[in-house]
């Protein structure tokens, strides 16, 4: 929600101010020039201290009468994102997913001064914030155990509570009123399946929960694990096109992540090759192509060697201004955080209109759609005109890792 304050809607017109720069620079060389003159009069080469690069008084007259900067001062209503943290259980098979704790965004109020050029917004500027609601981490349980557990949730299936309280809902959203609360590992049926909602029935409650606070790992009973599914590499390969939607998870398995991120020479530090398995989580979690998700950390931290990704385990320089990138940049505990945050930045702020319904009971702000393509992303989140086909390039070599 944003409003505008009365602040200024006078337009600053810096074209005169450039203007006597320039006049005065120019006095200022034909002094220079004048002083150069009787120095050197008498020796012989002295176009050697001419003006050979004359300043042209038309040509900064119309360049800067013709720039329109203007200001403006706006009250905005914002998220604050959570952060994730993941807890390794031995006990549960690989690629299995609970969540012990549902994430939720906080609310602050920001003073913003906004400033255009032209009509065009090049650049914000926060000066005071207040905040509404503080936010609440989300926390993840991993398995590391033997097997593999892809398991999708289907209608009728009788599945168990991984959160340590999980709130039922009369309506499939996180804003609906809340019907009760069920304890980690209680049984409940599947009935329906909304997007990322579940309507369930247990013995006491019906009702909506999220879908990615369940699993189908009883936990009274003894774990079988079940085997991954792998899709070939020429299978995988022939998805990959520039213009794919990102929106669309990879297919990777967490072992075909491993492998495609796992041994590169470019990897000097073992940065992606260790924190190769959260892009798969991601892609599990928030359904986006998780292999794009990489390439984007590639190209951005140079493969895990900029000063940003291990100074503030930042791989996408998130939160980096062309002005001030090292001050700027978010900084993180762990690369696992920074990872599972981008993959929502991506979900919640480019590749989805507003509105949408995306992960978890969450909708999309959709503040910097223009579509669901590298090209797309590109028009707002990069100032580089050549970001989309430098991390195509990295998305070509990793599915050509496989």
């Amino acid at each position: 929600m944003e409003r505008k304050i009365n602040f200024s809607n006078s337009t600053i017109l810096i074209g005169c101010s450039i203007l006597i720069i320039g006049i005065t620079a120019l006095f200022s060389r034909k002094i220079l020039l004048s002083e150069a003159h009787e120095a050197y009069a008498s020796v012989e080469n002295y176009e050697l201290v001419s003006n050979k690069n004359p300043i042209n008084i038309e040509e900064i007259l119309k360049e800067n009468t013709n720039r329109k900067i203007e200001e403006e001062m706006v009250l905005d209503e914002i998220d604050l994102e959570y952060t994730t943290e993941y807890r390794n259980n031995p006990s549960i098979p690989k690629g299995t997913i609970q969540v012990l704790q549902e994430g939720r965004d906080g609310k602050q109020n920001a003073i913003i001064i906004k400033k255009y050029e032209n009509g065009e917004l090049i650049s914000e500027e926060l000066v005071a914030e207040n905040l509404i609601k503080a936010s609440i981490n989300k926390v993840v349980e991993v398995g590391t155990g033997a097997g593999v557990n892809n398991y999708k949730a289907k209608v009728g299936d009788k599945v168990y509570v991984t959160s340590n309280l999980l709130a039922v809902r009369l309506e499939p959203n996180s804003n609906s009123e809340k019907l009760a609360t069920l304890k980690k590992g209680t049984e409940v049926k599947i009935e329906k399946i909304d997007n990322d909602w579940l309507y369930i029935i247990s013995k006491e409650h019906n009702g909506y929960i999220a879908s990615d606070c369940i699993t189908n790992i009883n936990p009274n009973k003894p774990i079988v694990a079940s085997n991954s599914e792998e899709k070939s590499k020429a299978t995988l390969v022939n998805g990959l096109d520039f213009n794919m939607d990102l929106n669309i998870p990879s297919g990777l398995t967490l072992e075909q992540f491993k492998k495609v991120l796992g041994g590169q020479p470019l990897d000097k530090n073992g940065v992606f090759e260790s924190n190769a398995e959260y892009f798969y989580y991601a892609e599990k979690q928030y359904n986006i192509n998780g292999v794009f998700l990489a390439s984007v950390g590639i190209h951005e931290s140079g493969f895990g060697t900029s000063a940003i990704s291990l100074n503030k385990k930042n791989l996408f320089g998130y939160g980096a201004v062309d002005s001030n990138p090292s001050g700027g940049a978010y900084s993180f505990n762990t690369y696992a955080e920074g990872i599972d945050l981008l993959a929502r930045v991506f979900k919640k702020y480019y590749l989805n209109p507003n509105g949408t319904a995306i992960y978890s009971g969450n909708v999309a702000n959709g503040k910097f759609y223009n579509g669901n393509t590298l090209s797309s992303i590109n028009i707002k989140y990069a100032s580089d005109k050549n970001w989309a086909s430098s991390v195509y390039k990295w998305m070509q070599h990793l599915y050509n890792s496989l």
